[in-house]
């Protein structure tokens, strides 16, 4: 009887997980989040320092992997102060991190406003027709041009459907360039010449699948 009531006296006292604070950084384990709970609890700050360079020690033991990380030591002291709230007063060899700079949110990235005339040919094509259309005059202006007719009628291919006219590319292409890049529709690559070199999306996963299939 003494030992079962020994032994319902000992499940009382377990303290379970369910039953602890969550971990501020799962990956120390329970066991270094304690040791940090009795750094805080240390009055004197010479004593309170060397308990953090133990700590510092069995961190870096636990995630070995992070020796490859640069400032190894500095992204394990930054951790010891977030897992200690940010309230633990030792001597660290590094800047000590504010609570502030780890909840602060990232400015807003300014992202650009240029609305694009044709979304299928990208902005890319028409940073190229802008600049073809500041070059002067000549043959090597007009090889650019019919290439960059080509690049927008194998875009228009690959996004749309699989037959384009060749009087549509040309029509945007004069209109990306304010009027002043024009060609006439016979020097347009053949439509078939040009989905032979188109790589289609997602084709090669189409046969696997029917691979697949076909084999069970």
């Amino acid at each position: 009887m003494t030992t079962y009531l020994n032994y319902m006296e000992g499940l009382e006292n377990i303290s379970y997980n369910t039953q602890r604070d969550d971990m501020v950084i799962p990956e120390y384990g329970r066991n270094v989040q304690n040791m940090i709970g009795v750094a805080l609890s240390i009055e004197n700050k010479e004593e309170r320092n060397r308990c953090a360079q133990a700590i510092i020690k069995v961190m870096g033991q636990l995630n070995p992997h992070l020796r490859d990380v640069e400032d190894f030591n500095h992204k394990l002291w930054a951790h010891l102060f977030v897992m200690s709230n940010f309230e633990l007063d030792v001597d660290s060899p590094y800047p000590v991190p504010t609570k502030e700079s780890f909840t602060s949110k990232p400015d807003l990235v300014d992202y650009p406003q240029r609305k694009i005339r044709y979304g299928h040919y990208g902005r890319i094509a028409e940073d190229w027709i802008e600049a073809a259309s500041k070059m002067e005059d000549g043959e090597e202006k007009n090889v650019l041009i019919k290439r960059l007719a080509n690049m927008l009628k194998a875009s228009y291919l690959i996004w749309n459907k699989d037959a384009v006219d060749n009087a549509v590319i040309v029509k945007n292409l004069s209109e990306m360039s304010n009027g002043k890049l024009t060609i006439s529709e016979e020097m347009l690559t053949d439509t078939t010449d040009i989905l032979k070199n188109i790589k289609r999306p997602n084709t090669s996963i189409k046969r696997k699948n029917k691979r697949r299939k076909n084999n069970k």
